[in-house]
C-alpha cells in the first residue's frame, strides 16, 4: 500500500510541477501573440479547421498538417513506439477540440503544441480559445492537464495506455460526436 502511496504523491508532484512550468511559461509570454514567438509559430485561423471526415482518420481519431507534412503526421500517427509529430500537424478527437504542433522551440512546457476549443456550426467554425491554461474540454478538464500525462514517446497524444486519464464516455459515443459534426455535409 504504501508503494502505490508513494508513486501516487511522485506522480502527483510530477503533474503539478509540470502544470506549475507551463503556467509560468504562459505567464512570462502573457503579451505574446498566441502563435509564440516571430518563426518559431505558424500562424493558424478557424479557416484551418474543417469537417473530420476531410481529415484522415487514425483509429478513433483524426489528423491532418496544415503545413502539407501530412505523410510525416501520420507516420508518427501509426507507429507503434511513438514519435514527435511534425510541425503543422493537427490532432482531432471531436469537433470542438483540437490540437496543433508548431515548430520547435514556440512553447517547451507544451512540447510545442497548442490547444484549441473550437465552436462548430453548419459551414462554419470559430476559434473560442486556444493556447493551453484555458482550453478546457467538453467534461470541464484542462486539455494540456491530461495531455501532459502521456509518457515522453506519445507527444502529448492520448491514447488507451499512453499514460493520460480516460475520459467518461465510450468509443461508440466518440463515433456518435464525430457523425455530428455539423461542417460535414
Amino acid at each position: 500500500m504504501k508503494d502505490t502511496n508513494d508513486r501516487r504523491t511522485k506522480t502527483t508532484a510530477l503533474f503539478v510541477c509540470a502544470l506549475w512550468m507551463a503556467s509560468s511559461a504562459f505567464a512570462n509570454n502573457a503579451d505574446a501573440e498566441p502563435v509564440g514567438a516571430p518563426g518559431d509559430g505558424i500562424e493558424i485561423s478557424a479557416e484551418d479547421f474543417t469537417c473530420l471526415n476531410d481529415m484522415t482518420r487514425v483509429r478513433h481519431f483524426f489528423v491532418d498538417n496544415i503545413l502539407d507534412d501530412l505523410e510525416g503526421t501520420l507516420e508518427v500517427a501509426h507507429s507503434p513506439s511513438g514519435g514527435t509529430y511534425p510541425p503543422g500537424s493537427v490532432v482531432q478527437l471531436v469537433p470542438t477540440e483540437v490540437m496543433v504542433k508548431h515548430k520547435p522551440g514556440w512553447n517547451g512546457a507544451t512540447r510545442d503544441w497548442e490547444f484549441f476549443e473550437l465552436d462548430v456550426a453548419k459551414g462554419t467554425t470559430t476559434i473560442e480559445k486556444r493556447g493551453f491554461v484555458d482550453v478546457v474540454n467538453r467534461f470541464g478538464g484542462n486539455c494540456f492537464s491530461c495531455h501532459v500525462r502521456a509518457r515522453p514517446e506519445w507527444d502529448l497524444i492520448c491514447e488507451q495506455g499512453h499514460g493520460c486519464e480516460t475520459i467518461p464516455i465510450t468509443r461508440e459515443q466518440i463515433a456518435e460526436i464525430q457523425k455530428a459534426d455539423p461542417r460535414c455535409t
